[in-house]
């Protein structure tokens, strides 16, 4: 029986409220994307402490950093914003210690929405607070009245996004007032919007796998162009487990 690649997906937490404990929760969109491209998911709960990450991501082929609230800007040296709605603390925890460790044990990592946003910060980069204010000629990104919106992204040449797409424009489900407004030393530009602001970006480093979209692939349905990056980032988790960086476990290299 051939190997299925695992893949993580961190999961969201919502507070208690009333009537209400916090509990933990994932969008059906990502695992059933990951099924239809010959993975199994596994959930990751917002563990804060590498003692329980660590053990979990030496057993996965790749990660997913799904999306959700946003990040705090006070945490990144901005001021705060009326239009940010802050993530559950536990939960900024817990996916900043998830991607420094899939950037450091270069584990198969696709981020999406605020998974991309929250990666490209924690590896050096940096974000608009609201996109509106900060880049007042930008196009609209998100439809103010939480419906769906797309528009068109170009891809770069001699990309990896631009071999799974194809060069040119596609057209993608955007809702998201934040923004990459520095890109991370060790990324490069993938796609832009036709405003200039990066959409996707993708890393240097040869022997990381490594690709984080603006939009939403898990919304688009599995007969969409976006399956074919879901697919590219299982095929891509599975050749992984091959190489000597994944092989070696991690509790090992961490002593």
């Amino acid at each position: 029986m051939n190997h299925r690649p695992l893949i993580g997906i961190n999961m969201d937490l919502r507070d208690s409220g009333k009537s209400r404990t916090p509990h933990s929760l994932a969008s059906t969109g990502y695992y059933d994307a990951l099924l239809t491209a010959g993975a199994l998911p596994i959930m990751i709960p917002p563990f804060t402490r590498e003692s329980d990450m660590l053990p979990i991501l030496d057993k996965l082929d790749g990660v997913v950093l799904t999306g959700g609230d946003d990040l705090d800007p006070r945490k990144m040296g901005l001021s705060p914003h009326p239009s940010v709605n802050v993530m559950c603390e536990r939960r900024e925890l817990s996916d900043r210690l998830l991607c420094k460790l899939v950037q450091q044990e270069k584990i198969a990592t696709l981020g999406i929405g605020l998974g991309m946003q929250e990666l490209n910060v924690v590896a050096g980069g940096g974000l608009f607070v609201h996109l509106p204010e900060d880049l007042p000629k930008c196009i609209p990104h998100y439809d103010p009245h939480g419906g769906a919106h797309r528009h068109t992204v170009t891809m770069r040449p001699r990309t990896r996004l631009a071999e799974i797409y194809g060069p040119g424009e596609v057209r993608v489900s955007s809702y998201h007032h934040m923004g990459v407004r520095k890109l991370a030393p060790g990324f490069r530009i993938a796609a832009l919007a036709p405003d200039g602001l990066i959409e996707a970006y993708e890393g240097k480093d040869a022997n990381w796998w490594v690709v984080g979209v603006q939009w939403h692939p898990e919304n688009e349905g599995h007969i969409s162009l976006d399956m074919q990056l879901i697919e590219a980032f299982v095929e891509a988790a599975g050749e992984a487990r091959h190489s000597a960086t994944h092989a070696t476990p991690a509790l090992a290299r961490v002593g």
